[in-house]
Formats: C-alpha cells, sequence, structure tokens
C-alpha cells in the first residue's frame, strides 16, 4: 500500500494509519445474527507493521444506519477502528492474524442518535491537527516535508470523518485551526485546507517521538498479555 496515494487517519494517540477495506459488508457464514467487512489497518513510518481485520457489524447498530453502503458506513467503521487503537486493543505485527473487532452499539448514542467516539477538549483537537498536517505532509510528500515554505501538500481540516471521531465539527476543527495559524505560525490555512509550515515540520521529532511512545505502550500492553 502506497501512502501517497492513501489517505493518512491520524489517531488521538499520535499514530498515523492506513486503512483499506474490502467493500462490502457480507452477512456472517458462521450463523450468527451480524455483518462482517474484513480489512486491513497498516502503521505508516513503520517497518510495514499492520493489523488484519475483521469489523462485525452487530443487529442493533445495523438498524440505525441508513445503508450498509461506504456513503453511510465507511466514517463509523475508520472511527471504530481507530478508537480501538487508542485504547490498545489492536497489535500491529509483521504478519499478523485476522482480529475481530465489534462494531456495536457502545459506538452509538440512541438518545442522541449519532456516534461517539469520546470528545476531544480544545488542546487535544490543537494537537491532532498539528499531527494531521505533519504525518500527511511527510507521508504524501516525503520530499516536500525537510521544506516546507513552497508545494507542500494541502491537507484538509473540514473533513467530517474527523470531527465524527473527536466528537465536534468541522467548523471546531478549522476554528481551532486557526489559532494554530494566528498563534505559532505552524500552519497557513485557505477556507478548509492547510499547509504546513518549516516551523511545523521543524518539530520533527516532538510527533516521531509521540508516535514511538504510543507504540511501546501498543507492545507493552499485548506483551502483558502474551504472559
Amino acid at each position: 500500500m502506497d501512502a501517497t496515494a492513501k489517505k493518512i487517519w491520524v489517531t488521538l494517540t499520535g499514530l498515523p494509519l492506513t486503512i483499506d477495506l474490502e467493500w462490502p459488508f457480507h452477512r456472517s457464514t458462521s450463523g450468527a445474527d451480524f455483518w462482517v467487512l474484513h480489512g486491513d489497518v497498516r502503521l505508516e513510518g513503520s517497518d510495514g507493521l499492520h493489523a488484519p481485520m475483521a469489523v462485525n457489524l452487530s443487529a442493533t447498530v445495523r438498524e440505525v444506519m441508513a445503508s450498509l453502503e461506504p456513503k453511510d458506513a465507511e466514517a463509523p467503521v475508520i472511527n471504530a477502528l481507530r478508537k480501538e487503537v487508542d485504547k490498545r486493543q489492536i497489535e500491529f505485527l509483521k504478519s499478523g492474524k485476522l482480529k475481530p473487532v465489534a462494531f456495536s452499539s457502545r459506538h452509538y448514542d440512541f438518545k442522541r442518535q449519532k456516534w461517539v467516539f469520546g470528545k476531544a477538549s480544545d488542546d487535544e483537537i490543537a494537537t491532532f491537527v498539528e499531527r494531521k498536517v505533519y504525518w500527511e505532509t511527510k507521508l504524501k510528500s516525503p520530499l516536500l516535508a525537510k521544506d516546507a515554505r513552497n508545494g507542500a501538500p494541502k491537507i484538509w481540516i473540514g473533513d467530517p470523518t474527523d470531527a465524527q471521531y473527536l466528537e465536534t465539527t468541522p467548523a471546531h476543527l478549522l476554528e481551532i485551526t486557526g489559532r494554530l495559524v494566528a498563534g505559532d505560525g505552524l500552519v497557513r490555512i485557505d477556507r478548509e485546507w492547510a499547509e504546513a509550515t518549516s516551523g511545523l515540520m521543524g518539530q520533527a521529532e516532538r510527533f516521531e517521538l509521540a508516535m514511538r511512545t504510543a507504540v511501546e505502550e501498543l507492545e507493552k500492553k499485548h506483551a502483558f498479555e502474551r504472559g
């Protein structure tokens, strides 16, 4: 999988992921009342680490979804996988076994009729935006990442999938990004799009350290569980 041609999904813990989903959902062949979607979550910036997934959609959640087509199901599926990574439930290996992931009512608020993945604070959103712009710039344009003054890729900040993941709105994402522009000048912004500045890319060690720390925490958890 070529990261330069794929969407980068950054987690709150600072990991850049690419997620390949094998549409469509299909009924479980085991006789259980759920639908299955296979996929693969890759940890970009690593030496080929990934996690094959089987997303198991419960019948309860199926009832509240408009359809199982990507236009309706892709965003919550991606965010459910990101949340599993945040909770250190997914282990990245060079050759991993298929792992079932429950896509259930714990991700849906029936009272408010909306997807919920945990509300991020403004500080967490600001850090998320910085990491998103850094990793998308580095992974999509490795050469430009060394000098972001000219030709850096435009990064979509008003992405509704990111807004859903952070339990906010695209407008609020843009508001927080505007503060980064007005504050340290880490990004340039044009409507819903941002570009990294050399100031942001010059802080590479901060973002790389966050990734290494998150990976180490994942590895410690799963090593402990294996005994």
